[in-house]
């Protein structure tokens, strides 16, 4: 892994993105590259449309100069904003001891825009929330769940508070993506040398299925190097996450994204979205 692509907007969560930004990348000796798009509908200021019929045509033209140097002086507004955010973030990144970044800004979205730069990621970092968490504090960021379920990479999720990272999490399902989770934890030192816990929640009647699929994911990794602590237990998979979660002080989680269809997700809800807003620990989600 050598490219990690980093998204802020300068927002509450943006410095501790950076702070775990470096973490991940000292880890994994990747370069930093840092996304800052502006939304394109912050350089609309009003409809410039045909004013004349009703407030004649004389009045009309100011107002239309008017609205269109406004228009201009917002974009310059929201450049500069945007050179502020970026060489923030590289001080940042540069006194967390991050030498190798690149800076990007785009106006457009977000979640159209990382269709263009994901394919040179191979992992993506996003705040929890963006530049509305104050206001919204117990929802997910309007783009998190859009870019989650669209990429292909990695996700790393960032709470609002930084805490050092030694005790990890692996929520096993025994699942495609589960595997996927392993394979990069043996190819990746991004756990090297940390506490590492797998949970496995087995559905009653199974059990001994996925406790071979658990035994199988532990000696994986045993022969990897790792020293891994196992659990299998039983109950609503969001509600054993998070109660493991504070019983045994972890600071970092790793889990599949989004285990069954929209459809569902939209009737039941989802563990992935249900843990997302209740936990205040990063998590790294794979599809």
């Amino acid at each position: 892994m050598k490219n990690i692509l980093l998204c802020t907007d300068g927002s509450s969560y943006a410095e501790n993105i950076y702070k775990y930004g470096a973490w991940i990348a000292q880890k994994l000796d990747a370069e930093i590259n840092v996304l800052s798009v502006t939304d394109i509908r912050t350089q609309q200021a009003i409809s410039t449309g045909n004013l004349s019929g009703s407030i004649g045509l004389g009045a009309s033209d100011e107002l239309l100069q008017k609205l269109v140097e406004l228009e201009h002086e917002k974009a310059k507004l929201n450049h500069q904003r945007a050179k502020l955010i970026l060489k923030t973030a590289e001080e940042i990144l540069k006194n967390e001891g991050i030498t190798n970044i690149k800076l990007t800004h785009k106006t457009g979205f977000l979640v159209d825009s990382l269709q263009e730069f994901e394919q040179n990621a191979d992992l993506i970092i996003l705040g929890k929330r963006g530049e509305n968490a104050d206001f919204a504090s117990t929802h997910l960021g309007a783009n998190l769940d859009r870019i989650i379920r669209s990429s292909h990479k990695p996700c790393f999720v960032i709470p609002r508070e930084f805490n050092p990272i030694d005790k990890v999490l692996i929520a096993y399902d025994g699942s495609v993506t589960g595997d996927k989770i392993l394979k990069f934890l043996r190819e990746n030192p991004l756990v090297n040398n940390l506490e590492l816990h797998i949970l496995t929640i087995a559905k009653a009647g199974v059990e001994n299925t996925y406790q071979d699929k658990l035994n199988q994911a532990v000696s994986q990794l045993k022969e990897a190097g790792f020293n891994t602590q196992s659990s299998l237990l039983q109950d609503d998979a969001e509600k054993v996450i998070s109660n493991y979660i504070t019983q045994n002080n972890i600071n970092f989680l790793i889990m599949g994204a989004y285990g069954h269809s929209r459809i569902r997700h939209l009737i039941i809800g989802s563990t992935t979205v249900q843990l997302l807003r209740s936990t205040t620990i990063p998590v790294l989600l794979f599809r």
